[in-house]
């Protein structure tokens, strides 16, 4: 498996991941299938113009998997947030989620970042234990899912260096 930093002009391949996560498991991302379905060519530009994605990439060329890291509106300079990580069902338990976690990592240090962080749904168990056994810590702050106010998600953190 290959992770690839995608660009702009990779933004077919990166709508095509992201739509196919969205289909395959609705209840743990923030926005809804319907919603990014309408997006246009110009959207899916402006997303990869204003973050940093990498997907998963098999042998055949196929995208396994996503992962973006941006710089979350509100949170402190150095801190990374990751969004979009997801891992085909196929390509599951083969590293790739440690892969892509690894890699928002690296990127983050060479951004000079003292922590990345990340929001996971509350039920989305997979995801949990591969965030603390790569080193995230559960911080306990809680917020309501914004699509779905039946839902609750928690914040996980992992400290790349201290203050």
């Amino acid at each position: 498996m290959d992770i690839q930093q995608v660009g702009e002009n990779d933004w077919t391949r990166v709508r095509d991941v992201r739509l196919r996560a969205l289909r395959e498991a609705p209840d743990v991302f923030g926005p809804s299938l319907a919603r990014e379905e309408r997006f246009v060519e110009s959207h899916w530009r402006m997303r990869l113009r204003t973050s940093t994605t990498w997907i998963a990439v098999d042998d055949a060329g196929a995208g396994r998997g996503i992962v973006t890291m941006i710089q979350e509106p509100g949170s402190p300079d150095d801190d990374r947030h990751i969004v979009s990580l997801w891992v085909a069902p196929e390509a599951r338990r083969q590293g790739v989620g440690w892969l892509l976690l690894d890699t928002v990592r690296r990127a983050a240090a060479l951004e000079d970042a003292r922590t990345v962080s990340l929001w996971l749904v509350d039920g989305n168990h997979a995801a949990g234990d591969l965030s603390v056994r790569a080193g995230f810590t559960r911080t306990g702050e809680r917020q309501v899912v914004p699509r779905d106010p039946s839902q609750t998600e928690e914040r996980y953190v992992l400290e790349l260096r201290t203050a």
